[in-house]
């Protein structure tokens, strides 16, 4: 069909009446409404560049930039127009008043166009960027029909022609401008800013359109609006636009994404768009067909894979990135390549010239190399397994899916084990360097599987493994943040596979981490809540055993630590009498953190001998738990304590014994007859002790002056209290005699009072801290005592004194209660003087 095409002309330079005026429609073809021309206007609009002479020459005027664009109008149908400069002759069909902004004097531009109604294809079939070679674009305004500008002469494509050597040319910017342009082609696109290419030509800005239009499917080409010069980008209504050097500057304070062609090459940096990075090498190979090859095979249209798997094999050498998407596309995809390109693909990947391989290309590798094991011959694959192995032996990557044994039962398994065989088995008989988890297991599964014996070597290595899995663990917790959940570690599948391979690491591996168990119980638990590991074999492994029943224990048993502790130890299936160790195992699990309490330390006494508990180590935390139990003041704690000095005597030494023997002279004081020297035992022990806990020094004060304070105390021991002047147990005494447990036995025990009075008045020159202590208890507590007492309680007392002391000291209190009473007769009449 033919279709509608538009002429659009500047007014002549000059003419009458032209101020203000842009131009005009010279044509309009059938089919283009009023509304359409409004909207087709600005889009042909053409501004000359700066630095234009007001006159130029033919050569000059044949330079300057034309303006050739495809946009989408409102209605759906499209728009292919050229904007050219062309020399003002003072006269013809395109004269016209005004002179618009796109004159000059000598210059202005004619504008053709053709309109396409919505869903008319282009002849041909062609893409719009095809036509900007055409030569039937016309300057001027025709007086009669004209063939359609869009039909080109037949041949190869013109949008083909000579794009090899200006993508080439263009080398450096080539990944990111397509990148962009892909994205600018995308249907969502349609609102954003324009992509802004900037080069001296604008008609290198066309061939960078056809650059795209080759890569890119073809609706996403048609989707792919542009103009290839335009002095205001920032203003345009389609996704790429052309611009000059000179005004790359404002596209860029505009915000827009500028790719300035036109200067020096950018720095080469990561592209993260395998795509592009791919089409950008296809493209310098001089190799467009291989765009229409890729299409046709399956993936997403802009997928990396098909593309690069087509460049491969057809020679084209690619990145790290390029070929990890050749790999795991091919590997989802096994069924997609015939033998051929398969035999292809895996000669490019495993190419001995490539130095550049990285981790996530390995994995794809690996993950190919499963996909064909099973589909394709040996000597196909062959070279896949070499090269896996190899990076795990020399490489280091720990995560590769490894092939499996009988990948190498051929010659070339031989070759790979003669070559990496040694390379093993030095580095697992190294003790002296680092060697991770990863590293570890990765070198046990590949010694298998090229039948590299290390038997003798496998002693130390499971030694040396066991310690280092729960020291990753640990590590690993350390830094983590937030909730104490975590998932298994990265080494873990690959350990588990190691252990589901070799019968014989499994065993070993299991027996050293059940003996380091009763060591460090609590970190091995944690390891076995990450990684379930297989002991459910004829192996005792009683602590291991013990680590994986706790958490389910903790979980349903809650705080009941006891009951924790019983289930623990059965699930061991020993007795603490035939293996004491389970003992230190068990207690670790459930009291890891803290000491027990005084219930549960005699529990744990009482649940084995002595012996058990001195093999296990256990006894250590029997006495923490006395001793951190002392400063709750239970009476327990004390019993605990001489329990344990008995037990085991000559494990406990040190401040722990010391602490432990005064909780014992706690206990004597209080219920039985302790040795003579009482005071001095508590000092010596308290300084034996140090750092005591002050709640145990000040049960022990307290036991000791409350003795003191007692009718039946020896007097000895209150002598040598009293002379041996300590302020601080001194201190003690006068806070307990202030008690009002004290004062009320004072108040209704006359003997008490009698014996009390005798004591703080006997040594009056003992020290400085006694006697003035003594002092304030005789006046601040006996004296409101006896004055609460009836006479006969106060005769009593003084009898009392007389009867256990002398006739001395009987007067002495009559003198001492004398005053107390003159005081209170004295004070009486005062008071009745004042009221008369």
């Amino acid at each position: 069909m033919s279709l509608a095409q538009v002429h659009y002309t500047s007014a002549a330079p000059g003419a009458e009446g032209s101020e203000g005026a842009a131009g005009r429609f010279t044509s309009v073809g059938p089919g283009v409404s009023g509304a359409l021309l409004a909207e087709i206007e600005p889009l042909v609009r053409y501004e000359l560049p700066g630095g234009v002479p007001d006159r130029p020459s033919d050569s000059e005027l044949r330079s300057l930039p034309q303006a050739f664009g495809y946009a989408v109008l409102s209605d759906g149908s499209r728009l292919v127009a050229r904007s050219a400069p062309v020399r003002d002759t003072g006269g013809g069909s395109d004269s016209g008043p005004g002179s618009g902004p796109g004159s000059r004097q000598g210059v202005r531009f004619h504008a053709h166009a053709v309109h396409l109604p919505p869903g008319v294809p282009l002849p041909g079939d062609r893409l719009p960027v095809e036509a900007w070679r055409s030569p039937l674009w016309v300057s001027t305004t025709p007086a009669g029909a004209i063939p359609d500008p869009l039909t080109l002469p037949p041949g190869p494509a013109a949008v083909s022609e000579g794009l090899d050597d200006f993508a080439v040319s263009r080398g450096p910017w080539l990944a990111a401008v397509l990148a962009d342009l892909r994205r600018a082609s995308e249907a969502e696109a349609a609102a954003g800013r324009p992509v802004v290419l900037v080069e001296r030509q604008c008609a290198d800005v066309a061939r960078w359109l056809g650059l795209a239009s080759v890569a890119l499917p073809r609706e996403s080409a048609e989707r792919l609006t542009f103009t290839t010069y335009t002095r205001r980008p920032g203003g345009s209504a389609v996704r790429v636009v052309g611009v000059g050097p000179d005004d790359a500057a404002a596209a860029r304070a505009a915000g827009l994404r500028v790719h300035e062609c036109a200067g020096q090459a950018p720095v080469a940096g990561a592209d993260d768009d395998v795509w592009a990075t791919t089409a950008a090498r296809i493209w310098r190979s001089r190799s467009p067909e291989l765009f229409g090859e890729a299409r046709e095979l399956p993936g997403e249209p802009f997928a990396a894979g098909p593309l690069a798997v087509t460049a491969l094999c057809a020679g084209i050498a690619l990145g790290p990135d390029g070929r990890a998407a050749a790999a795991g596309w091919a590997a989802d995809r096994p069924y997609a390549l015939d033998a051929k390109r398969t035999g292809q693909l895996v000669e490019a990947l495993t190419s001995p010239g490539i130095d550049d391989r990285t981790g996530p290309e390995f994995d794809a590798a690996g993950r190919l190399f499963g996909a064909l094991e099973s589909r394709s011959p040996a000597s196909v694959t062959a070279p896949l397994a070499a090269m896996l192995v190899t990076e795990a032996v020399r490489g280091g990557n720990g995560s590769l899916e490894l092939p499996r044994r009988d990948a190498f039962a051929g010659p070339e398994g031989a070759e790979v084990a003669g070559r990496l065989g040694p390379e093993i088995l030095t580095e697992l008989a190294d003790t002296a360097g680092s060697r991770s988890v990863a590293r570890t297991v990765q070198l046990l599964r590949v010694a298998r599987l090229l039948g590299v014996d290390g038997t003798d070597l496998l002693p130390g290595v499971v030694d040396r493994l066991a310690p280092a899995l729960l020291a990753e663990v640990t590590a690993e917790e350390t830094e983590r943040e937030g909730p104490e959940s975590a998932p298994a570690p990265a080494f873990a599948p690959a350990l588990l596979e190691l252990l589901d391979e070799q019968f014989e690491v499994r065993t070993a591996l299991l027996g050293a981490l059940d003996r380091i168990a009763p060591q460090d119980p609590g970190a091995v638990a944690r390891f076995l809540e990450r990684v379930t590991l297989p002991f459910t074999g004829t192996q005792a492994l009683p602590h291991l055993r013990m680590c994986a029943e706790v958490p389910g224990a903790m979980a349903t048993l809650g705080g009941d630590r006891a009951a924790v502790w019983h289930r623990v130890l059965r699930a061991a299936g020993l007795s603490p009498f035939a293996e004491p160790l389970v003992l230190r195992t068990a207690v670790g699990l459930v009291w890891e953190d803290r000491a027990p309490t005084v219930e549960e330390a005699r529990l744990l006494l009482d649940a084995a001998t002595s012996d058990s508990h001195r093999a296990a180590g256990t006894w250590a935390r029997l006495v923490d738990a006395a001793l951190s139990a002392s400063a709750a003041g239970t009476d327990e704690a004390a019993g605990l304590a001489h329990d344990l000095l008995r037990g085991y005597p000559a494990e406990i030494g040190g401040r722990e014994r010391a602490g432990l023997l005064l909780l014992d002279l706690v206990r004597e004081l209080r219920t039985g007859a302790p040795d003579p020297g009482w005071a001095e035992r508590v000092r010596t022990l308290c300084a034996r002790a140090e750092p005591v806990e002050p709640a145990l020094r000040e049960r022990a004060y307290a036991a000791l002056v409350e003795r003191l304070l007692a009718p039946d105390r020896p007097g000895a021991e209150l002598y040598d209290f009293v002379h041996g002047d300590d302020p601080d147990l001194i201190a003690a005494y006068d806070r307990t005699a202030r008690t009002e447990a004290v004062r009320t036995r004072l108040r209704t025990q006359p003997a008490y009072a009698a014996d009390c009075f005798t004591v703080w008045t006997a040594h009056p020159h003992a020290g400085r801290t006694w006697p003035p202590v003594a002092a304030a208890l005789l006046d601040e507590v006996l004296r409101p005592a006896v004055r609460a007492m009836s006479a006969e309680d106060v005769a009593e007392v003084e009898a009392t004194v007389g009867r256990t002391g002398s006739s001395g000291r009987a007067d002495a209190f009559r003198a001492w209660n004398r005053v107390s009473t003159l005081g209170r007769l004295g004070r009486r009449i005062a008071g009745r003087v004042r009221r008369g």
